[in-house]
């Protein structure tokens, strides 16, 4: 009989995500876990280092929230719109008791750096950064001799997150979660990282995961726990569920400039909620409506009868 792995988003970060971790929220612009992220400020997780590809608006309220003590990263940004007022305040000291180490590379780079955590190596070797000033700013980045020639190459160090929190559309209750559309690294960072938390739109049973096996990206057997949080991945995209809010992203510029305005947006939509579903009814059935995708092809509303 197959081990239930379902637990609340509460109970998920409490027990598997602790002060000093090295934690990472991926996805890149799709399946983003702002819900989990929200539930670390709540829980008021401290010292954590904060790793991923492109740390936008999730890892700003997280920063302005006073979690992180370290940022591994690649691109960082408002995705079109602009900067990160957080992150910016933290790296040039205007909050002093609360400053942000960085540790930056390529998006290829974090991307090797997840994929040797996950095939248990030393290193993984790469070409992109001889044309860069990256290697001077990082001294983890570093040239190394070609054993089967006369060239030289740039090295980075494996990356293994504490935990990597994954936003998906589906899994079952021993964490075998499918996800299609866009994807990142999320398969590297999961099997990189010694725990694993998928937070899913919709909880299915297995045998609805056997009848489309190519959907499966992480298997349960890497997974500590499974969130069943609809909508948890807001105001990111889930294909075949919700798009993506461009509103969000481009009121959150004016809310990020201002440090009393964040601190008051963490207030309203973080700390006096506790949880997604408080957080969806606080957004109101019109602007949930309004970001429903039409049907489509791709949307994974799979007849699975002729399967079973």
């Amino acid at each position: 009989m197959t081990t239930s792995k379902i637990a609340s988003m509460h109970d998920a970060i409490a027990g598997l995500v602790r002060d000093g971790d090295a934690v990472a929220i991926e996805g890149f612009t799709h399946l983003i876990c702002f819900a989990a992220g929200h539930e670390i400020i709540r829980q008021r997780k401290r010292d954590l280092t904060l790793c991923r590809l492109t740390p936008d608006v999730i890892y700003d309220q997280m920063i302005a929230a006073g979690v992180a003590r370290k940022l591994v990263f690649s691109w960082l940004g408002n995705p079109g719109v602009g900067g990160l007022g957080a992150i910016r305040r933290r790296v040039e000291g205007a909050i002093p008791d609360q400053p942000l180490e960085l540790e930056e590379y390529s998006h290829f780079g974090m991307v090797a750096r997840y994929t040797a955590g996950a095939a248990n190596l030393p290193f993984m070797p790469l070409r992109s950064y001889f044309e860069t000033d990256l290697p001077k700013a990082n001294p983890l980045i570093r040239e190394i001799a070609s054993p089967y020639s006369d060239e030289t190459v740039y090295a980075v160090p494996p990356l293994n997150p504490d935990v990597s929190i994954i936003h998906a559309q589906r899994a079952d209750a021993a964490g075998n979660t499918q996800i299609w559309g866009l994807l990142g690294c999320q398969k590297e960072a999961a099997f990189a990282a010694d725990r694993v938390i998928v937070v899913v739109e919709e909880l299915v049973d297995e045998s609805v995961v056997r009848a489309d096996p190519n959907r499966t990206v992480i298997p349960g057997l890497i997974v500590d726990a499974v969130v069943v949080d609809p909508f948890g991945a807001h105001p990111s995209y889930v294909q075949g569920a919700y798009d993506r809010d461009n509103r969000f992203y481009l009121d959150w510029d004016a809310i990020t400039r201002d440090e009393a305005n964040l601190q008051a947006w963490l207030r309203d939509w973080v700390y006096d909620l506790d949880g997604r579903a408080a957080y969806v009814q606080k957004l109101g059935p019109d602007r949930v409506a309004s970001l429903r995708p039409a049907g489509s092809a791709s949307s994974g509303a799979v007849d699975y009868g002729d399967y079973r």
